[in-house]
């Protein structure tokens, strides 16, 4: 095995390539998927932990959905994340996104009692209100910054309302989540030495957490009509959340549900714009379109860009190539949702687009995303306001994206349109 890249080939781990030059990567991933896609890359040198073995990426649509409906062979438990982390961290910061069954599954049909689709149906006027809310706050100013005044806010106020956290706790949440899924940006991590960035991320952490136990701990003693009270009594086969399982879960809905959808609606937002005639196809035909306008947004801004998985056993193949024990092997999604044998002209942004079979969610199997019929939801109540009460908003000022090659984030979009009345 090589120690070291081609000199045409560039490093996935170059988090600097990845938020200034987000065109070369995909130009990489398509010489990928067409001349090795099953390519290794070393990792970085860590202060902190050295250098690990390296890792294996799957670029190609069809070899991301394979893994992913194998966690047997392709676990979770040894880190989804590239580098190597100790479980303890990896479980209070991933929760059951970084566990194998049985554990996995019993988590799961835990919390799941909270995102039933007919509790999330019951939700719909509550998403509905939140959104024309934010736009109301935003609409007579004609420009605003997307990011932390519309796309951000409306996936965490839809959280700390399904919670039942005080409104007052926003803030805070989301200061912590920049923090903890922005730890190799320095708008985010001012330290970005390998201790630094390991404390912000701890701390971080434990604030969040330390939040979710004492209301935890409130609504045992006295539960209410919100997902907390529902997460601390839900019980099954006789089993409930721990308060650490709760407090790593509450990390994982915050970060997941607040990050992800929020750059959904960023890029979404940059994606009509750049295409006029899209955005006035899905204004004509709001509630028809919303749908495949959706999942296009989510294929093209691929939130999550990668996953990693672990293989469990020598002789596993997948693609031609045979992995051993111990192989690193990272899911490219915004790879695959680019896959010239999956999608016709993959580049181009077509609201329209059917079918669509995206991993923007995940591949299919265990850990596919469980909020993701929440997060369609709000994507698209979130474009149903913008496109009938600011029609004509566009980008004022190229997109500041996020020093990244985990999360595909924008952290501030400028936006100019005509000042509209408040409703």
């Amino acid at each position: 095995m090589a120690t070291t890249l081609p000199p045409d080939r560039l490093d996935l781990s170059n988090l600097d390539a990845w938020a200034e030059r987000p065109g070369t990567v995909d130009e990489t991933f398509a010489r990928l998927r067409a001349e090795d896609p099953i390519a290794w890359f070393p990792e970085p040198v860590s202060e902190l932990f050295g250098q690990g073995p390296g890792f294996w990426s799957l670029t190609r649509h069809a070899d991301v959905v394979e893994a992913s409906r194998h966690p047997d062979l392709f676990c979770s438990g040894r880190g989804t994340n590239i580098p190597d982390m100790p479980t303890e961290f990896n479980e209070f910061f991933g929760s059951m996104i970084n566990m194998d069954d049985p554990r996995h599954a019993r988590l799961r049909r835990i919390v799941s009692r909270g995102f039933t689709p007919r509790q999330l149906d019951a939700m719909r006027g509550d998403v509905e209100s939140i959104a024309a809310g934010i736009v109301d706050d935003v609409a007579e100013r004609g420009a605003c910054d997307l990011v932390t005044e519309v796309a951000a806010l409306l996936p965490l106020r839809i959280i700390v309302d399904l919670l039942g956290i005080p409104r007052a706790e926003e803030r805070a949440i989301f200061d912590r989540t920049n923090v903890i899924l922005g730890l190799g940006d320095p708008e985010y991590v001012p330290d970005q030495t390998d201790a630094g960035i390991m404390t912000a991320a701890i701390t971080a952490g434990q604030e969040l957490a330390g939040l979710v136990r004492e209301l935890g701990e409130a609504r045992q003693r006295d539960p209410g009509d919100d997902l907390i009270s529902a997460l601390v009594t839900a019980e099954v086969d006789g089993e409930k959340l721990s308060p650490e399982e709760l407090g790593s879960f509450f990390i994982l809905l915050v970060v997941a549900g607040n990050e992800t959808t929020r750059n959904a609606i960023a890029h979404g937002v940059h994606l009509l714009s750049e295409h006029p005639d899209q955005r006035d196809r899905w204004a004509a035909d709001p509630d028809g379109l919303a749908p495949t306008a959706v999942e296009e947004i989510v294929r093209c801004s691929t939130p999550v860009i990668h996953f990693r998985r672990t293989a469990t056993r020598d002789g596993v193949h997948i693609g031609g190539h045979e992995f051993s024990e111990g192989d690193k092997v990272v899911l490219w999604y915004r790879s695959a949702n680019r896959d010239e044998t999956v999608f016709d002209e993959p580049d181009r942004f077509d609201i329209t687009r059917t079918p669509n079979d995206h991993v923007g969610f995940g591949g299919p199997g265990p850990h596919f995303c469980l909020g993701a019929h929440l997060a369609r939801r709000e994507i698209t109540v979130a474009f149903r306001e913008l496109l009938r009460r600011l029609p004509d908003l566009h980008v004022s000022a190229p997109p500041e994206r996020l020093r990244s090659n985990f999360i595909n984030g924008i952290k501030h979009l400028q936006v100019e349109f005509t000042p509209s009345p408040r409703t």
